[in-house]
């Protein structure tokens, strides 16, 4: 796909020292799933979150984008805010967008990427075919629905709830381009840190994660982390996929504490 300009996108900007931390939400969510966050690393360092273009409260458009548009309308927003280092924190998907950007901008306006809850081992059996079918109008509600419900169900945070609410109102356009973006960039890339790895200069990254509650899982990232010591794994005390609504307290800390020892 051609990269069109970039989009006047909105953001909010809070904090002073770097590197910054650059937020970037999911496909169809806005910057609020950062609320609980910003505040709180923003104490200790400039914390930006942005709107993807034709979400949140960035400007709609009628014209298709991809995650090459996204990296575009976050370098342009990085120029337009006069932030020179950061740190890219990718909830779910939006990690291909991080790792774009440390390909771009290279190690030393990227030093480090943080990831939130993502599949970094690779799509678990079954997830490819349910990008296939937000792709296809007599299946993508059903996908969404049982998204939703393995996202939320026996979770009682209300902000959660209203989150996922948000997201419910976004329609077919929205949630066939994250599926096929989503899809392009597992088949492109093969897995999250077979992408990293790819990387001219290996680049410090944190996984902090809530599900899935598996400790093979957990066992599997830590076991990479020994090989790969750019690499490291967190498994949260949450159990949504937006742990930022869960523990605040325990992601930001989690960051910092990252950031103060990452090489």
């Amino acid at each position: 796909m051609t990269v069109t300009d970039p989009a006047q996108v909105a953001y909010d900007d809070l904090g002073t020292g770097g590197p910054a931390l650059l937020f970037l939400p999911g496909w169809c969510g806005d910057r609020t799933v950062f609320d609980p966050l910003l505040p709180r690393v923003a104490s200790h360092r400039r914390a930006i979150s942005m709107d993807l273009r034709d979400h949140g409260e960035s400007e709609r458009t009628e014209t298709d984008f991809g995650t090459g548009e996204v990296v575009a309308d976050a370098i342009a927003l990085l120029e337009r805010t006069g932030a020179e280092q950061v740190v890219p924190v990718g909830l779910s998907h939006a990690g291909w967008a991080a790792i774009e950007l440390r390909r771009r901008l290279g190690a030393d306006r990227v030093p480090a990427i943080v990831l939130l809850d993502w599949m970094v081992l690779g799509p678990p059996p079954g997830f490819l075919d349910a990008l296939a079918g937000l792709q296809q109008p007599q299946a993508w509600e059903q996908v969404r629905s049982a998204l939703f419900a393995m996202w939320t169900t026996g979770i009682d945070v209300a902000p959660l709830h209203r989150y996922i609410a948000g997201m419910a109102a976004y329609g077919f356009r929205h949630w066939r381009r994250a599926g096929r973006e989503i899809y392009a960039a597992f088949t492109a890339e093969g897995t999250p840190l077979a992408a990293l790895e790819r990387l001219d200069v290996p680049c410090p990254t944190l996984h902090l994660y809530a599900q899935p509650a598996d400790d093979g899982v957990l066992a599997a990232q830590r076991e990479y982390g020994v090989e790969n010591s750019w690499f490291r794994a967190h498994r949260l005390a949450a159990r949504s996929h937006f742990p930022m609504f869960e523990v605040p307290d325990e992601v930001a800390t989690a960051i910092e504490d990252f950031l103060c020892t990452a090489r």
